[in-house]
């Protein structure tokens, strides 16, 4: 069996047209937040597990310095396909995530997270969290869409609100995390709005 970080894993999704976790659009949730007084202020993201890449044209729309990656070649080929036609400008490059910190130590304002923490195996998020505080500035925050559903197999798999903040809780403060009101039906009570800044 091919493991989650293994990039052939993610490219044969993409392949075989099983991407189901690819929503067709921007996250509303996320949407709704650059779109909101709560925005964050510009700066450079990158895009975790970026798929076709619609959350990376969001920010990119809103005028964000965005870079998205992802583990899939045909993921980032859509993304730029996409980013082009609208004639967005941004960057998309095909990365095992869990090598970011190597490229890019302390480089980001922000992190973006959206269905990426949920799709990596469970005792890969320590890791995993490792990784989003390493190329994040000192100032940095991640903003994250979390799916905290109670799926038994993945991926994704499942998580629970405690286990995301007993996680980052050693580098963010992650006290500002919220039940979000307007995800897709499918994800409907189980996804969850965090902002969470880097610990000082």
């Amino acid at each position: 069996m091919l493991l989650t970080t293994d990039p052939q894993y993610w490219e044969q999704r993409y392949q075989e047209n099983t991407a189901q976790w690819d929503i067709g659009m921007a996250a509303p949730p996320l949407a709704s937040l650059l779109a909101s007084s709560e925005a964050p202020i510009a700066g450079k993201p990158a895009v975790i597990g970026c798929g076709q890449g619609h959350d990376a044209i969001l920010f990119a729309k809103h005028g964000f310095d965005t870079i998205g990656f992802d583990f899939a070649l045909s993921a980032i080929a859509l993304g730029q396909k996409l980013s082009q036609t609208m004639e967005i400008s941004m960057q998309f490059l095909q990365r095992d995530i869990f090598e970011l910190p190597q490229e890019f130590p302390n480089s980001f304002d922000y992190a973006i997270e959206h269905t990426c923490f949920c799709a990596i195996r469970p005792e890969q998020r320590r890791d995993y969290v490792k990784m989003v505080r390493s190329i994040l500035k000192s100032t940095g925050e991640l903003i994250a869409l979390f799916w905290a559903h109670n799926q038994p197999d993945g991926p994704p798999f499942g998580t629970t609100i405690e286990e995301i903040q007993d996680l980052f809780s050693a580098s963010f403060d992650t006290s500002n995390i919220s039940l979000v009101s307007n995800s897709i039906s499918s994800r409907s009570g189980e996804e969850y709005l965090a902002k969470f800044r880097v610990l000082r």
